[in-house]
């Protein structure tokens, strides 16, 4: 599980998030690019329209393992965290 801001963040600019959220709406090959495990900040899953219904987001995750604590993902369990070397 990963934020849109960090995904920015590894290609260079943390601000970019929002271009990172339409990238992955016109996402051309969901079967082999998980977009629905990119949430924002504080958890909260992508509007209905993006994965073909209300709440698919949550379906996919859900089915995945992914618990939620009042209605947002449980980051601090889920949240992809940088490995330091």
């Amino acid at each position: 599980m990963a934020t849109y801001g960090q995904i920015a963040e590894l290609v260079g600019n943390r601000r970019l998030s929002r271009v990172v959220g339409y990238a992955l709406h016109v996402n051309p090959d969901p079967d082999h690019i998980p977009c629905h495990r990119v949430v924002n900040r504080f958890g909260e899953v992508s509007k209905a329209f993006v994965f073909g219904g209300e709440n698919q987001q949550v379906t996919l995750l859900e089915a995945e393992g992914v618990r939620f604590v009042d209605g947002r993902v449980d980051m601090k369990n889920y949240q992809w965290k940088k490995r330091r070397f």
